[in-house]
């Protein structure tokens, strides 16, 4: 189901975003969604911008209004990483965090930076340790 909130003023997704990213560090435990926090929110399909569902992402920057983020998942990819590569989708681990309740590993897609409503933010899941979010953004760069 399409939660309108997260599609932005128009209601549409205007797409992942395809820029060159200037990374930001600047976590601020204000209630606000910051570069170098992971937070909740929903995050579009990549196969279909008007569906998508809540999960939490790495805010990195953003795009005037929009945050940029990278969606996180705790199933690894380490055991079909080739077949994962041959499809163009790049992860970096970053091991647990207080962003997810049942202490399951993380790893974070580094090939897709998705634009985020900052409305559609629901909670700060944790700042991500600078190293990490310095290893995480140089994946990025690879991978662009």
């Amino acid at each position: 189901m399409t939660d309108r909130r997260a599609l932005g003023p128009s209601g549409e997704y205007p797409g992942d975003f395809a820029g060159r990213l200037h990374a930001e560090y600047r976590p601020d435990p204000d209630g606000d969604a910051d570069p170098g926090e992971i937070v909740w929110a929903w995050v579009p399909y990549e196969e279909d911008g008007s569906r998508g569902k809540d999960r939490p992402a790495l805010i990195v920057g953003r795009d005037g209004a929009w945050l940029l983020g990278l969606p996180l998942t705790s199933k690894d990819h380490d055991r079909d990483a080739e077949q994962e590569a041959r499809c163009g989708r790049f992860w970096v681990d970053i091991g647990t965090g207080p962003w997810d309740t049942l202490g399951r590993r993380s790893e974070i897609r580094v090939d897709r930076i998705v634009r985020l409503d900052p409305v559609a933010v629901r909670r700060e899941g944790a700042v991500l340790p600078r190293p990490v979010f310095d290893t995480v953004t140089r994946a990025v760069q690879a991978h662009r």
